[in-house]
Protein backbone atom coordinates (compact mmCIF):
# COMPACT_ATOMS: atom_id res chain seq x y z
CA UNK A 1 0.00 0.00 0.00
CA UNK A 2 3.21 2.64 0.70
CA UNK A 3 4.28 1.93 -2.40
CA UNK A 4 1.23 2.49 -4.49
CA UNK A 5 0.45 5.80 -2.57
CA UNK A 6 4.29 6.74 -3.06
CA UNK A 7 3.30 6.07 -6.72
CA UNK A 8 0.48 7.76 -7.19
CA UNK A 9 2.27 10.81 -5.41
CA UNK A 10 4.93 10.71 -7.34
CA UNK A 11 2.57 10.95 -10.76
CA UNK A 12 0.80 13.65 -9.86
CA UNK A 13 3.71 15.98 -8.83
CA UNK A 14 5.36 15.23 -11.21
CA UNK A 15 2.39 15.64 -13.96
CA UNK A 16 1.64 19.19 -12.19
CA UNK A 17 5.48 20.37 -12.50
CA UNK A 18 5.81 19.25 -16.55
CA UNK A 19 2.71 20.65 -17.02
CA UNK A 20 3.68 23.97 -15.60
CA UNK A 21 7.12 24.46 -17.24
CA UNK A 22 5.64 23.55 -20.30
CA UNK A 23 2.96 26.12 -20.34
CA UNK A 24 5.77 28.85 -18.91
CA UNK A 25 8.52 28.10 -21.18
CA UNK A 26 6.19 27.80 -24.16
CA UNK A 27 4.39 31.24 -23.43
CA UNK A 28 8.04 33.30 -23.02
CA UNK A 29 8.80 31.24 -26.21
CA UNK A 30 5.71 32.44 -28.22
CA UNK A 31 6.48 35.92 -27.09
CA UNK A 32 10.48 35.62 -28.43
CA UNK A 33 9.17 34.29 -31.59
CA UNK A 34 6.82 37.25 -32.29
CA UNK A 35 9.52 39.33 -32.46
CA UNK A 36 11.98 37.27 -34.42
CA UNK A 37 11.09 37.88 -38.27
CA UNK A 38 11.51 34.75 -40.31
CA UNK A 39 13.38 36.88 -42.98
CA UNK A 40 15.76 38.25 -40.85
CA UNK A 41 16.32 33.95 -39.74
CA UNK A 42 16.83 33.74 -43.52
CA UNK A 43 19.30 35.79 -43.82
CA UNK A 44 21.65 35.13 -41.17
CA UNK A 45 21.36 31.68 -42.30
CA UNK A 46 23.33 32.47 -45.61
CA UNK A 47 26.70 33.81 -43.40
CA UNK A 48 29.62 31.67 -44.74
CA UNK A 49 30.93 28.65 -42.58
CA UNK A 50 30.39 28.10 -39.01
CA UNK A 51 28.51 31.54 -38.68
CA UNK A 52 25.74 30.28 -40.52
CA UNK A 53 25.69 26.91 -39.00
CA UNK A 54 25.38 28.68 -35.78
CA UNK A 55 22.66 30.86 -36.37
CA UNK A 56 21.24 27.59 -37.40
CA UNK A 57 21.40 25.64 -34.27
CA UNK A 58 20.29 28.52 -32.24
CA UNK A 59 17.19 29.25 -34.37
CA UNK A 60 16.26 25.45 -33.82
CA UNK A 61 17.02 26.05 -30.11
CA UNK A 62 14.46 28.62 -29.47
CA UNK A 63 11.71 26.27 -31.89
CA UNK A 64 9.88 24.15 -29.72
CA UNK A 65 8.66 22.83 -32.84
CA UNK A 66 7.69 18.76 -33.13
CA UNK A 67 8.30 17.14 -36.02
CA UNK A 68 4.99 18.38 -38.03
CA UNK A 69 6.37 21.28 -37.94
CA UNK A 70 10.26 21.24 -37.83
CA UNK A 71 9.48 19.84 -41.46
CA UNK A 72 7.65 22.20 -42.99
CA UNK A 73 10.17 25.42 -42.34
CA UNK A 74 12.83 22.79 -43.18
CA UNK A 75 11.74 22.37 -46.63
CA UNK A 76 10.64 26.39 -46.39
CA UNK A 77 14.62 26.94 -45.98
CA UNK A 78 15.46 24.23 -48.73
CA UNK A 79 13.41 26.18 -51.71
CA UNK A 80 14.67 29.80 -50.18
CA UNK A 81 18.14 27.68 -51.28
CA UNK A 82 19.55 28.70 -47.23
CA UNK A 83 23.11 26.72 -47.16
CA UNK A 84 22.71 23.32 -46.67
CA UNK A 85 25.13 23.21 -43.42
CA UNK A 86 23.03 25.73 -41.48
CA UNK A 87 19.60 23.96 -42.40
CA UNK A 88 21.05 20.70 -40.92
CA UNK A 89 22.40 22.43 -38.07
CA UNK A 90 18.58 23.88 -37.74
CA UNK A 91 17.05 19.80 -38.47
CA UNK A 92 19.65 18.63 -35.55
CA UNK A 93 19.15 20.97 -32.91
CA UNK A 94 15.35 21.66 -33.19
CA UNK A 95 14.54 18.39 -31.63
CA UNK A 96 17.33 17.78 -29.24
CA UNK A 97 17.45 21.74 -28.12
CA UNK A 98 14.03 22.01 -27.61
CA UNK A 99 13.42 24.66 -25.05
CA UNK A 100 10.85 22.23 -23.09
CA UNK A 101 13.59 19.90 -22.62
CA UNK A 102 16.17 22.68 -21.79
CA UNK A 103 13.93 24.03 -18.94
CA UNK A 104 12.57 19.86 -17.91
CA UNK A 105 15.96 18.85 -17.43
CA UNK A 106 17.02 22.54 -15.41
CA UNK A 107 14.27 22.58 -13.14
CA UNK A 108 14.53 18.00 -12.22
CA UNK A 109 18.43 17.41 -12.79
CA UNK A 110 20.01 20.46 -12.39
CA UNK A 111 21.19 23.79 -13.88
CA UNK A 112 24.27 22.09 -14.71
CA UNK A 113 22.97 19.48 -16.38
CA UNK A 114 20.81 21.66 -18.38
CA UNK A 115 24.04 23.68 -19.34
CA UNK A 116 26.12 21.19 -20.00
CA UNK A 117 23.69 19.13 -21.88
CA UNK A 118 22.97 22.39 -23.94
CA UNK A 119 26.81 23.09 -25.22
CA UNK A 120 27.06 19.72 -26.22
CA UNK A 121 24.02 19.04 -28.68
CA UNK A 122 24.87 22.59 -30.10
CA UNK A 123 28.26 21.89 -30.47
CA UNK A 124 27.47 18.81 -32.21
CA UNK A 125 24.34 20.42 -34.33
CA UNK A 126 26.78 23.16 -35.94
CA UNK A 127 29.71 20.97 -36.06
CA UNK A 128 28.31 17.78 -37.67
CA UNK A 129 26.10 20.67 -39.88
CA UNK A 130 29.41 21.60 -41.03
CA UNK A 131 30.14 18.50 -42.15
CA UNK A 132 27.25 17.22 -44.12
CA UNK A 133 27.45 19.95 -46.08
CA UNK A 134 31.46 19.46 -46.73
CA UNK A 135 31.12 15.65 -48.04
CA UNK A 136 28.13 16.87 -50.52
CA UNK A 137 25.35 15.20 -48.58
CA UNK A 138 22.88 18.22 -49.67
CA UNK A 139 22.95 15.83 -53.30
CA UNK A 140 20.40 13.25 -50.92
CA UNK A 141 17.76 16.19 -51.08
CA UNK A 142 14.80 15.14 -53.10
CA UNK A 143 13.01 18.19 -55.54
CA UNK A 144 10.57 19.54 -53.07
CA UNK A 145 7.34 22.18 -53.88
CA UNK A 146 5.77 23.62 -50.65
CA UNK A 147 2.73 27.13 -51.06
CA UNK A 148 3.90 30.21 -49.33
CA UNK A 149 2.25 31.17 -46.11
CA UNK A 150 0.71 34.47 -44.69
CA UNK A 151 2.76 34.01 -41.44
CA UNK A 152 4.90 36.88 -42.35
CA UNK A 153 1.55 38.98 -42.43
CA UNK A 154 0.68 37.05 -39.47
CA UNK A 155 3.72 37.89 -37.65
CA UNK A 156 3.68 41.98 -38.15
CA UNK A 157 0.34 41.94 -36.83
CA UNK A 158 0.97 40.55 -33.38
CA UNK A 159 3.60 42.74 -33.26
CA UNK A 160 1.34 45.34 -32.71
CA UNK A 161 -0.31 44.28 -30.24
CA UNK A 162 -0.18 45.32 -26.94
CA UNK A 163 1.68 43.20 -24.36
CA UNK A 164 -1.30 42.13 -22.59
CA UNK A 165 -2.98 40.61 -25.83
CA UNK A 166 0.22 39.46 -26.38
CA UNK A 167 0.80 37.76 -23.43
CA UNK A 168 -2.99 36.17 -23.57
CA UNK A 169 -2.21 35.17 -27.19
CA UNK A 170 1.19 33.55 -26.73
CA UNK A 171 -0.52 31.41 -23.70
CA UNK A 172 -3.43 30.51 -25.46
CA UNK A 173 -1.02 28.97 -28.12
CA UNK A 174 0.46 27.60 -25.46
CA UNK A 175 -2.11 25.45 -23.97
CA UNK A 176 -3.57 24.82 -27.62
CA UNK A 177 0.27 22.89 -28.40
CA UNK A 178 -0.20 21.51 -24.84
CA UNK A 179 -3.81 19.70 -25.51
CA UNK A 180 -2.40 17.41 -27.85
CA UNK A 181 0.92 16.11 -25.83
CA UNK A 182 -1.14 15.78 -22.19
CA UNK A 183 -1.85 12.22 -23.01
CA UNK A 184 1.84 11.36 -24.04
CA UNK A 185 3.05 13.18 -20.95
CA UNK A 186 0.59 11.27 -18.89
CA UNK A 187 2.08 8.13 -20.34
CA UNK A 188 5.59 8.90 -19.79
CA UNK A 189 4.99 10.18 -16.32
CA UNK A 190 2.68 6.90 -15.60
CA UNK A 191 5.38 5.05 -16.60
CA UNK A 192 8.05 6.92 -14.63
CA UNK A 193 5.75 6.54 -11.66
CA UNK A 194 5.43 2.80 -12.11
CA UNK A 195 9.50 2.68 -12.13
CA UNK A 196 9.93 4.94 -9.36
CA UNK A 197 7.50 2.71 -7.30
CA UNK A 198 8.01 -1.16 -8.63
CA UNK A 199 11.47 -0.97 -10.75
CA UNK A 200 13.94 -2.77 -7.88
CA UNK A 201 17.42 -0.35 -7.96
CA UNK A 202 19.64 -3.40 -8.01
CA UNK A 203 18.19 -4.26 -11.59
CA UNK A 204 18.69 -0.90 -12.80
CA UNK A 205 22.63 -0.66 -11.56
CA UNK A 206 23.56 -4.01 -12.90
CA UNK A 207 21.97 -3.16 -16.40
CA UNK A 208 22.40 0.65 -16.77
CA UNK A 209 24.83 1.87 -13.87
CA UNK A 210 27.68 3.62 -14.50
CA UNK A 211 29.98 0.77 -14.22
CA UNK A 212 28.38 -0.68 -17.64
CA UNK A 213 30.24 1.13 -20.22
CA UNK A 214 27.50 -0.34 -22.94
CA UNK A 215 24.62 1.21 -20.95
CA UNK A 216 25.26 4.45 -23.11
CA UNK A 217 24.65 3.13 -26.66
CA UNK A 218 21.93 0.84 -25.70
CA UNK A 219 20.48 3.75 -23.63
CA UNK A 220 20.43 5.59 -26.93
CA UNK A 221 18.86 2.86 -29.25
CA UNK A 222 16.16 2.09 -26.68
CA UNK A 223 15.00 5.70 -26.14
CA UNK A 224 14.14 5.36 -29.77
CA UNK A 225 10.53 3.34 -28.77
CA UNK A 226 10.59 5.47 -26.05
CA UNK A 227 9.88 8.89 -27.11
CA UNK A 228 6.86 10.25 -28.44
CA UNK A 229 7.65 13.54 -27.59
CA UNK A 230 10.51 15.16 -24.84
CA UNK A 231 7.38 15.33 -22.33
CA UNK A 232 7.52 11.37 -22.44
CA UNK A 233 11.27 10.56 -22.13
CA UNK A 234 12.38 13.43 -19.63
CA UNK A 235 9.67 11.68 -17.01
CA UNK A 236 10.98 8.36 -17.50
CA UNK A 237 14.72 9.09 -17.44
CA UNK A 238 14.44 10.86 -14.56
CA UNK A 239 12.72 7.97 -12.58
CA UNK A 240 15.39 5.96 -13.78
CA UNK A 241 17.90 8.30 -12.69
CA UNK A 242 16.30 7.73 -9.29
CA UNK A 243 16.47 4.34 -9.01
CA UNK A 244 20.46 4.39 -10.02
CA UNK A 245 20.42 4.84 -13.85
CA UNK A 246 23.59 6.62 -15.15
CA UNK A 247 23.00 10.05 -15.84
CA UNK A 248 24.75 9.66 -19.01
CA UNK A 249 22.38 6.56 -20.13
CA UNK A 250 19.71 9.05 -19.24
CA UNK A 251 20.77 11.62 -21.15
CA UNK A 252 21.86 9.15 -24.10
CA UNK A 253 17.86 7.78 -24.14
CA UNK A 254 16.81 11.34 -24.14
CA UNK A 255 19.01 12.32 -27.24
CA UNK A 256 18.06 8.98 -28.77
CA UNK A 257 14.81 9.47 -28.36
CA UNK A 258 14.25 13.21 -29.21
CA UNK A 259 16.30 12.82 -32.10
CA UNK A 260 15.92 9.76 -33.56
CA UNK A 261 11.89 9.58 -33.20
CA UNK A 262 10.37 6.95 -35.96
CA UNK A 263 7.71 9.59 -36.65
CA UNK A 264 10.38 12.09 -37.64
CA UNK A 265 12.62 9.81 -39.14
CA UNK A 266 8.84 8.65 -41.24
CA UNK A 267 8.52 12.82 -42.40
CA UNK A 268 12.70 13.19 -42.95
CA UNK A 269 11.97 10.67 -45.69
CA UNK A 270 9.53 12.98 -47.53
CA UNK A 271 12.03 15.62 -48.49
CA UNK A 272 15.50 13.72 -48.22
CA UNK A 273 17.13 10.39 -49.67
CA UNK A 274 17.72 7.38 -47.75
CA UNK A 275 21.36 7.48 -47.45
CA UNK A 276 20.82 11.16 -45.89
CA UNK A 277 18.16 9.90 -43.51
CA UNK A 278 20.50 7.30 -41.99
CA UNK A 279 23.25 10.15 -42.11
CA UNK A 280 21.21 11.90 -40.07
CA UNK A 281 20.41 9.11 -37.74
CA UNK A 282 24.26 8.20 -37.34
CA UNK A 283 24.46 11.63 -36.31
CA UNK A 284 21.98 11.55 -33.89
CA UNK A 285 23.33 8.08 -32.37
CA UNK A 286 26.97 9.73 -32.11
CA UNK A 287 26.02 12.69 -30.53
CA UNK A 288 23.43 10.31 -27.81
CA UNK A 289 26.60 8.32 -27.43
CA UNK A 290 29.26 10.80 -26.96
CA UNK A 291 27.38 13.35 -24.69
CA UNK A 292 26.49 10.43 -22.09
CA UNK A 293 29.89 9.51 -21.72
CA UNK A 294 31.07 13.09 -21.56
CA UNK A 295 28.33 13.45 -18.99
CA UNK A 296 29.70 10.39 -16.80
CA UNK A 297 33.10 11.82 -16.93
CA UNK A 298 31.92 15.57 -15.69
CA UNK A 299 29.35 14.14 -13.30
Amino acid sequence: MNTLTDTLQYFFIISLELIGLFLLISTIVGLILMHIPEERVRKKLVGKGLYGNAIGGLFGALTPFCACSTIPITAGFLQARVPFGAIMSFLIASPLLNPIIIGMLGAMVGIKAAAIYFVVAFGCAVMFGYFLEKIGAQRYVKNIRIKGNASRQVQEENKAWPWSRKISHAFGEAWNGMRPVLPYLFIGVGIGAAIYGYLPGDFVLKVAGQDNMLAIPIAAVLGIPLYIRAETAIPIGLALLGKGMGIGAVIALIIGGAGMAIPEMSMLASLFKRKLVIMIIAVIFLTAVAAGYLFNVLS
